[in-house]
């Protein structure tokens, strides 16, 4: 064990990650380790990775070395999906110390104890055969909102994702084991809980249970008065899961739902599970139930093969659906994937002006859903104080709002009248 014992953890990626990252700093501080932000005073620092686009790994690559020159002597830890699909890469950055797979996860704790002092590095890795645990996780620390994993893996095997790579198949815990976690979220005081996977929707495959059922079984939990949906495939949002958010109290409007293209051949290149018109009756469904839903979608440019005419099927497909928000990746060869052999590459240019123009968009779009919102009457569970004396918080269909700062509001749903939209967030008056 390093003689000192301040530990700093560092995250990368999905809302998953974060979930994971925090029940790993928890078993840290149950054995008498201090959480520092600082990384100058870690005697050990954990990294939690991300492969999903080749930025993702140049970030990881570019804080390890910056950890290391900050502190030179500290214990460097990399775990996720970065260590699981390169481990040998990161092993060979100057500092690290530790590599761990996703499925060695768990176990990063007893590994990093087990080292006196720093030295060449160590790599625990497996094969994507091997990933079959199921590491149970949720967030704390944040006052009012955890990440709570329900699901992990995906077995699409989307022509572009090595997310099956390095995390397996999908998988999840008996519902009984995730509502007790539920439970003990809500004695913490937090009082939302954001449900994420890997492919949240697919959950059930290793028990035979549903999501539906889930998510019946979360809303009964007392303490608990929000729930939101981190991300759901189309294929999967049913119009049972749709009406159950409907019709509860405490599951909000609020969807994250990828569409990748608007383009049936790019759909089907990419190997994805639906197609626009698919796409298109379920957005149509969510909006007939919810008409104030927030909705973000998430779409990639410039997959290999794509035309400006598939593009324009894809913008005008949004432009008509008009969701709440955008989330625009340009297409990332990832190694050893379908995509990565694909001819017909569009040029980066190509993507990038393709990008501005769905972020032109975008902004449009999540304009246009705010001020349709000013003078109604919302909810808001308040979070956290700013700097110029206002708090913030997130009325049920994701509006980001502030108000004066009042302390015994922190942590506590008001409702609010939604006055006008200031720099991208709502004032508002407490009811």
């Amino acid at each position: 064990m390093p003689q000192s014992n301040k530990v700093s953890f560092h995250t990368l990626g999905c809302k998953l990650n974060f979930s994971e990252t925090s029940t790993i700093a928890r078993r840290f501080e149950q054995e008498g380790y201090k959480r520092t932000v600082k990384v100058s005073e870690a005697d050990i620092c954990i990294i939690n990775t991300c492969a999903v686009t080749e930025h993702a790994e140049k970030k990881c690559r570019n804080l390890i070395r910056k950890l290391h020159r900050e502190t030179p002597n500290a214990i460097i830890a990399v775990t996720g999906c970065y260590a699981q699909l390169r481990p040998a890469e990161i092993a060979a950055i100057e500092g690290v110390d530790l590599v761990l797979s996703n499925r060695d996860k768990c176990e990063l704790f007893d590994r990093v104890a087990e080292l006196t002092n720093k030295t060449k590095a160590h790599i625990y890795s497996c094969d994507t055969a091997d990933l079959t645990n199921f590491f149970a996780a949720f967030s704390s620390g944040d006052r009012t909102r955890s990440f709570l994993k329900v699901q992990d893996g995906c077995d699409y095997k989307c022509a572009y994702c090595t997310i099956h790579y390095a995390r397996g198949g999908s998988r999840n815990m008996p519902i009984d084991d995730i509502v007790c976690e539920a439970k003990q979220i809500a004695a913490g005081g937090q009082k939302e809980i954001v449900i994420t996977g890997i492919n949240t929707g697919d959950f059930g495959k290793s028990t035979g249970e549903h999501f539906a059922d889930l998510l019946r079984k979360l809303d009964k939990v007392e303490g608990i008065e929000r729930y939101r949906i981190s991300s759901i495939e189309p294929n999967l949002l049913t119009d049972e899961v749709i009406g159950i958010c409907a019709t509860s109290s405490k599951f909000q409007p609020h969807f994250h739902i990828p569409l990748q293209s608007g383009s049936d051949r790019i759909l089907k290149l990419m190997r994805r599970r639906y197609c626009s018109d698919i796409f298109r009756e379920r957005i149509d469904a969510v909006k007939n139930s919810m008409p104030d839903a927030f909705i973000g979608v998430d779409v990639i440019v410039g997959f290999p093969q794509e035309t400006e005419e598939d593009f324009m099927q894809t913008y005008t497909l949004l432009e008509e659906l008009a969701p709440a928000y955008l989330h625009i990746f340009p297409f990332s060869e990832r190694p050893g994937t379908p995509a990565a052999d694909m001819p017909d590459k569009v040029r980066d240019s190509i993507k990038t002006e393709r990008a501005a123009r769905l972020d032109v968009l975008c902004r449009r779009l999540h304009s246009a859903f705010y001020n349709a919102a000013v003078g109604t009457y919302s909810t808001v569970l308040f979070e956290s104080k700013g700097r110029d004396g206002m708090m913030y918080g997130y009325t049920g269909n994701y509006i980001r709002c502030k108000a004066p700062y009042e302390r015994s509001a922190i942590n506590t749903i008001r409702k609010v009248r939604l006055e006008n939209v200031d720099n991208g967030i709502m004032n508002v008056t407490i009811c």
